[in-house]
């Protein structure tokens, strides 16, 4: 089939090779990028990644046939099967890759679309992640974080579908694109608990200070806070 059923996926038949477009070529020596995206690694989708996007579908291998025939096309996925969708602001949403990079676990595969980020988390945080963000407060006495000031997110699971980056970027700067593109047939995915915490920690870190020193509020040893902060 294509460039990207040459991979050890199972979904590979043993049929021959068809000629069109080699997707890794384009990925690699493609002219419309520049040499400095060209070496961005994190934004650009491997044949493993492309094999576990395609496994959301009802048809994966009609999947893989389309990309390799646009593959400067964006796709629509369905969620609930192989990942959730959150999508938030993407200020917000950097904020959050920062704390996630920088402090806990990491992320799982990250896009931006109009003017937002979608983090691709585990199934079941599309209906989990709304009731833990529910709680008016989080934490107790200067630690506490008031709901108020989060931005408005929307969680995607089963019976949703999302708007997925091509699997090569094209000529133009708009429209959908990775920045942390999917690379392995079974990449890790935040739960809502590690997102939940995600958000709680870019809230407070944008809360304005009770002591007038710092904008950072002290640690309170007696605090009462859902955090699961912990690497891989």
């Amino acid at each position: 089939m294509s460039a990207w059923l040459r991979d050890e996926t199972t979904l590979h038949t043993g049929a021959a090779p068809r000629h069109g477009v080699d997707i890794l070529a384009a990925l690699r020596d493609g002219p419309e990028r520049s040499p400095e995206q060209a070496g961005d690694r994190a934004g650009q989708v491997t044949p493993s990644g492309a094999a576990w996007l395609a496994g959301a579908s009802a048809c994966p291998r009609t999947t893989l046939a389309r990309w390799e025939a646009h593959p400067t096309t964006p796709g629509v996925l369905p969620c609930g099967s192989s990942f959730d969708v959150v999508n938030v602001p993407a200020l917000f949403g950097r904020r959050m890759l920062e704390q996630l990079w920088a402090e806990g676990p990491g992320s799982g595969p990250v896009a931006t679309h109009r003017g937002r980020l979608l983090l691709f988390a585990a199934p079941g945080t599309a209906q989990r992640l709304p009731s833990l963000l529910s709680w008016e407060e989080w934490g107790t006495g200067r630690r506490r974080v008031s709901r108020a000031s989060l931005p408005a997110l929307l969680c995607h699971g089963t019976g949703d579908a999302v708007t997925v980056p091509p699997l090569v970027a094209g000529a133009g700067a708009g429209g959908p694109r990775w920045l942390v593109a999917p690379d392995t047939r079974t990449p890790w995915l935040p739960g809502p608990d590690v997102l939940l915490w995600a958000c709680v920690r870019v809230t407070r870190s944008a809360a304005p200070s009770t002591t007038g020193n710092s904008i950072f509020p002290p640690a309170d040893p007696g605090a009462n806070v859902y955090d699961v902060s912990r690497r891989r």
